[in-house]
């Protein structure tokens, strides 16, 4: 789903990033990342022999996670199109999709260890005794930390140069208030400036293709005459602040594996997934058409949050039911291939590692490449249409190849793990 939307997204820019409030198919893909490491870490750590060893391999994959973010979407690589590599320290990015799951990861991991002496072997009669058995404190920790700092704190006046264009020119937001959840003056924000530094945050943020910043919106397109000073400003869409909000998405993904563990029924284990996906699907949609807390994928919004985490677990039951009950496994061995070596195909596909290295070799000219002759020739040309050949290009030349290149990987027992 993130090649599909990374991608295909400019083409398509209803599947792309929502610019601000409301949630596309793009703004599922990290919170479904988040879930199912929380139900992995449930499974990985329902019994910890040696809390000592635990603690190790959960701080070591932290930290590659960590590195492995930071080259990747640091600043440091340039593919596919930019055939040179290095990064100014001055600008780099140090936050990023890995980075969020590494934190988020390190932090569920380790309480799930921490509390592996407190869990119950048997449950206690009652429809809410998953929830009264294990510790939820990680997540309501995060929770209370994300809604008092972004309902409180004051936000202040802030400037900053665009480094952008050849001309660099410094603009001021003007600000000097608390709880605001537009564009300019939220506290998420405001606190990566003050931790990372404006030019350590991402330089293109989704919010240009707002009405406000662009003619073209929802799309891409060159910035208004008249658009406000924040629309040439920085934004991190995986910060501090909005990162530790995602903590609660990965707990709730932990609460799906506990129950896998302990209910060993498919009616009890649906029953018990569906009911909360609902509950949390119906708080969500309370919260955003009340205009309380709207849906957001930027600030990582408690709405957003609920949201995203009920369609994860109405999608996780689903292939529940379709593989684990009804047994059609067959169908789906393309993704759990992929799912087997996802570190594979989000290095080599999602961060187009492997297409830069195929456009190194070029014929005259650099935009004369293998890559672009097949997108142009064999899809666009042949489709007479940009937007539907770069959807089948996407579909075929990179979610098919990597989901073929994933199963020659699975049969020869080859695993990039961390």
């Amino acid at each position: 789903m993130m090649v599909l939307v990374d991608d295909a997204g400019g083409a398509y820019p209803r599947i792309d990033h929502s610019p601000w409030n409301g949630c596309t198919l793009a703004d599922f893909v990290m919170p479904f990342f988040l879930f199912i490491v929380g139900v992995a870490i449930a499974l990985a750590l329902k019994r910890v022999p040696s809390m000592r060893d635990a603690v190790k391999k959960i701080i070591l994959r932290t930290l590659k996670l960590l590195f492995w973010g930071i080259l990747l979407q640091g600043g440091y690589s340039h593919a596919p199109d930019d055939l040179s590599y290095g990064v100014d320290m001055k600008f780099i990015r140090w936050c990023g999709i890995l980075q969020r799951i590494a934190l988020v990861y390190c932090v569920v991991a380790l309480i799930e260890t921490f509390t592996t002496k407190l869990r119950p072997t048997t449950l206690s009669p009652g429809h809410l005794s998953i929830f009264t058995a294990y510790r939820w404190i990680g997540g309501f920790v995060a929770f209370i930390i994300y809604m008092v700092t972004t309902f409180a704190l004051y936000v202040p006046d802030w400037s900053f140069v665009d480094h952008n264009h050849d001309e660099k020119k410094r603009y001021t937001v003007i600000c000097g208030m608390r709880g605001h959840l537009g564009p300019a003056c939220n506290a998420v924000g405001y606190v990566d400036r003050q931790v990372w530094g404006v030019n350590h945050l991402y330089s293109q943020p989704v919010w240009t293709r707002l009405k406000a910043c662009t003619f073209s919106s929802p799309g891409t397109g060159p910035l208004r005459k008249d658009a406000p000073a924040w629309c040439h400003a920085p934004f991190e869409p995986e910060g501090f602040l909005s990162s530790i909000s995602a903590i609660l998405s990965g707990t709730i993904g932990v609460h799906y594996g506990h129950v896998l563990i302990h209910f060993k029924g498919h009616s009890e284990r649906l029953k018990q997934w569906v009911s909360m996906a609902v509950v949390l699907l119906i708080v969500a949609i309370i919260l955003h058409f009340t205009n309380a807390i709207p849906l957001n994928k930027q600030l990582y919004s408690f709405s957003y949050v609920c949201f995203t985490a009920g369609a994860a677990g109405i999608v996780f039951s689903g292939f529940y039911l379709l593989i684990d009950v009804w047994g059609f496994r067959t169908p789906f061995l393309f993704l759990e291939w992929i799912g087997m070596n996802a570190m594979l195909v989000f290095v080599m596909a999602a961060q187009d590692i492997f297409a830069g290295f195929v456009n190194g070799w070029y014929y005259k000219d650099p935009d004369n490449t293998l890559v672009n002759w097949i997108q142009e020739h064999v899809f666009v040309k042949v489709w007479h249409s940009e937007r539907l050949g770069t959807l089948l290009y996407v579909i075929f030349a990179e979610i098919t190849f990597w989901s073929v290149v994933a199963g020659i990987c699975h049969k020869l027992g080859i695993y990039w793990k961390l």
